[in-house]
């Protein structure tokens, strides 16, 4: 099942956070994303009914099974993708941008010949 690019933005940010501050929370998201506690709210609980996190009873967020593969998924392109801009001469910050926009709709296909290429130079 295809999700929508929001939520994998979301589900990389808890998988980001969790690595860096060990425990996640909504107030988190919405801080290091910028938006507002109420999106960051309906996101949850969105992602909670679809199963891909889960949040206990004080409000700490996990990535469950599918959530977090998506996360990873997202995250290793963000990373690669920003790495690469960056060693072709891209100013890091815009790297950082353009490398988010283009995780969400690069084929796996087109991802993987990308990383045997470049990763055999």
């Amino acid at each position: 099942m295809k999700i929508q690019e929001s939520a994998e933005n979301y589900l990389e940010t808890i998988l980001v956070l969790k690595k860096k501050n060990g425990v996640v929370r909504s107030i988190d998201i919405a801080n290091d994303l910028g938006v507002s506690k109420p999106s960051v709210s309906v996101a949850m609980k969105n992602l909670r009914n679809g199963e891909y996190i889960e949040m206990d009873k004080e409000g700490y967020i996990t990535l469950l099974d599918k959530g977090r593969e998506i996360a990873e998924k997202i995250y290793e392109r963000h990373t690669f993708l920003t790495d690469w801009l960056t060693s072709i001469g891209v100013d890091p910050t815009v790297a950082a941008e353009d490398a988010c926009r283009i995780e969400h709709v690069i084929s796996a296909e087109t991802f993987s010949a990308m990383k045997k290429t470049l990763k055999t130079k």
